[in-house]
Parts: structure tokens; sequence; C-alpha cells
């Protein structure tokens, strides 16, 4: 199953991007032996000065246009359920298991994911009820992503209890 993050914004470099650059390489390594993979980053951005509804609206259409044609979308938004990281592999493995060929996590921007992916969504996460950072989230969900696949392959990455 491939795996896709659809993200607002450009990366630079930074200990984020070096953070993300490392789960990245980790996961597309263990990831393939587990069906999950290659992850691959796609990145948007509109650089019109528009309101903060206006450019979620704007940034929404630019994903949508974005998506792979028959995806699972996994939104991110601070309205979304929070999962262990146990579920959320869980959650990949079912997918994987039932032929799902791609998965694709959304990231928005400063004004937050349109009504429209959210509309579409067939999952919405959250990291928890705190506001992170989008560059800091690319880091983490892709260590998530590594995480599944460690899980999934019984590596002792992950330990539990």
């Amino acid at each position: 199953m491939r795996v896709e993050i659809i993200a607002v914004g450009r990366m630079k470099p930074s200990a984020e991007k070096d953070l993300f650059d490392r789960f990245l390489e980790r996961f597309n390594g263990l990831g393939r032996g587990q069906g999950l993979g290659p992850l691959n980053l796609t990145e948007i951005e509109e650089k019109r000065p528009l309101s903060r509804k206006e450019l979620a609206l704007r940034e929404g259409e630019k994903i949508l246009a974005a998506l792979p044609k028959e995806t699972k979308l996994v939104a991110l938004d601070e309205r979304g359920k929070a999962l262990e990281s146990a579920q959320f592999a869980k959650r990949l493995k079912d997918w994987r298991d039932e032929g799902v060929q791609n998965t694709t996590f959304v990231i928005g921007g400063a004004g937050g994911l349109s009504d429209a992916i959210r509309a579409r969504a067939d999952l919405t996460i959250s990291f928890g009820q705190q506001t992170w950072p989008h560059m800091l989230t690319r880091a983490m969900l892709t260590e998530q992503l590594y995480r599944t696949a460690t899980i999934l392959a019984g590596h002792p990455y992950h330990r539990e209890g």
C-alpha cells in the first residue's frame, strides 16, 4: 500500500526536516517488507494573501486535486480521534489487508483544513488536544508510520506496557 503525505507549506532545512527525513528513510526501508510504502511527500502552497477561511478553502481545493485516485484519506485535525500507536498500526494493517492501494495523510496549513477535506476523509485523527507546529507534525506523523512498520514487523522499537 502506497503512503502519501500531502502537506501545506514547504519544508526548509531544519531540525524538523532532519527528523522527518530520518523517519522517512526508516519507514521506506522497513515498510516495504510489511507491504507499506514507499512514502511520498507532496507539498502544496497558496501564495496569495487570503483570509484564514479563504486560505483553508483554496488549500483544500489544491489538496483534493493532488489526491491519488482511490485513496483512503486520513485528515490530521484537532477535532480528530486520538489513536494509540497500536490502534493506528491496526487501521493501516486492516486497510492493507483489504487491498487498499493508497493511503493519503493530509496536514493543513495555518487556516486548518477545509470542510471539503474533513467531509472527504475516511478517518480524522489528532495528535492530542495541543496545537503542534505543522512542520513538527510531519515529523511526528512519519515517526508513527515508521512505528507502525515496526509493530507489524514485530521489531522491538515499539515497546508495549
